[in-house]
């Protein structure tokens, strides 16, 4: 049975002055191509290789489906004054209200879904969520916000939170990166949402650098590293890994929160996606769980978990 690794810490380059911005917005015109791409080279030979192409496929839906909604509308501009002035999320995801925008990708989305190759049970339950009436609808949105899913009804909210990723990103992408700060330890500064991993980036100018990385809205912002996102502390941080395995997803431990949240070296493999390489590392998950770490993050296709 392959056990966690030891502890170690990642080195960080001493001479190498990087000046990262705050944030990074999403780009939809490419993120869910993208992360069909990688999610379909993890499903090779992957022991989750079905569910893994399942994702893949969902999101070439995504993909297809944020091309064709009408703009969405951001929130007024006083309202976004005077999140800044406050410190909170300039799109707060528990004020969200829908738009036509928003049923416009929530149609699309449910309808081409359809095409995907999928287990039975997880068809009707997209028989059952295009059936549900408006409060049905409200209250699935509304636990998907909160990552508090029943469990009899995991498949309905996968198809759920894709179309709340695809109309977050498209309202995020509209924003001015600079406009931005910090909101909080573990909240993304445009919707709130907690982190669903961090990467050490590679770009020019932020060469080893860390971001968390949203699950809703794909907003990336810098984090010190050696820090825990969730609390804040930056006593008892450590990182564990696959004994023997791929260094390039750990997860940071932290023994002030007794939770966890995923750290991917895409400095060194580009091609590693926040979303994607946390479900294809669900093993690192199995094994932390019996050390008495929480999984501090979220993601809405590893729902139960």
């Amino acid at each position: 049975m392959t056990q966690v690794g030891p502890t170690n810490y990642d080195p960080i380059p001493i001479g190498e002055v990087a000046k990262p911005p705050f944030a990074r917005l999403p780009d939809p015109l490419t993120m869910f191509a993208r992360r069909a791409k990688r999610l379909r080279a993890l499903a090779e030979g992957h022991e989750l290789g079905a569910y893994l192409t399942f994702l893949a496929d969902l999101s070439d839906v995504q993909h297809d489906v944020q091309r064709g909604p009408p703009d969405a509308e951001l929130p007024a501009p006083d309202t976004i004054a005077r999140a800044r002035q406050f410190k909170m999320p300039l799109l707060d995801r528990l004020r969200f209200t829908r738009s036509a925008a928003f049923d416009a990708s929530w149609e699309a989305l449910l309808a081409t879904a359809g095409r995907i190759v999928m287990p039975d049970d997880a068809r009707l339950a997209l028989d059952r969520l295009k059936a549900a009436d408006p409060a049905a609808q409200a209250a699935m949105i509304g636990a998907v916000f909160k990552n508090a899913i029943p469990a009899e009804a995991l498949a309905e909210h996968v198809f759920v939170a894709a179309v709340l990723q695809v109309h977050f990103a498209h309202l995020a992408a509209q924003l001015d990166a600079k406009a931005l700060m910090p909101v909080g330890n573990g909240a993304c500064p445009v919707c709130g949402a907690p982190p669903v991993s961090s990467v050490v980036v590679g770009w020019s100018g932020a060469q080893n650098t860390r971001f968390c990385a949203c699950w809703l809205c794909s907003t990336l912002w810098n984090y010190p590293r050696i820090k825990c996102t969730l609390c804040g502390s930056t006593e008892g941080i450590a990182y564990q890994e696959f004994a023997g395995g791929s260094t390039t997803v750990k997860a940071e431990t932290c023994d002030s929160c007794h939770c966890y949240v995923k750290i991917l070296q895409q400095h060194t493999n580009p091609s590693l996606d926040p979303i994607a390489d946390d479900v294809a590392t669900l093993a690192l998950d199995l094994l932390l769980r019996p050390a008495g770490y929480r999984r501090g993050s979220v993601n809405p296709f590893l729902l139960g978990y």
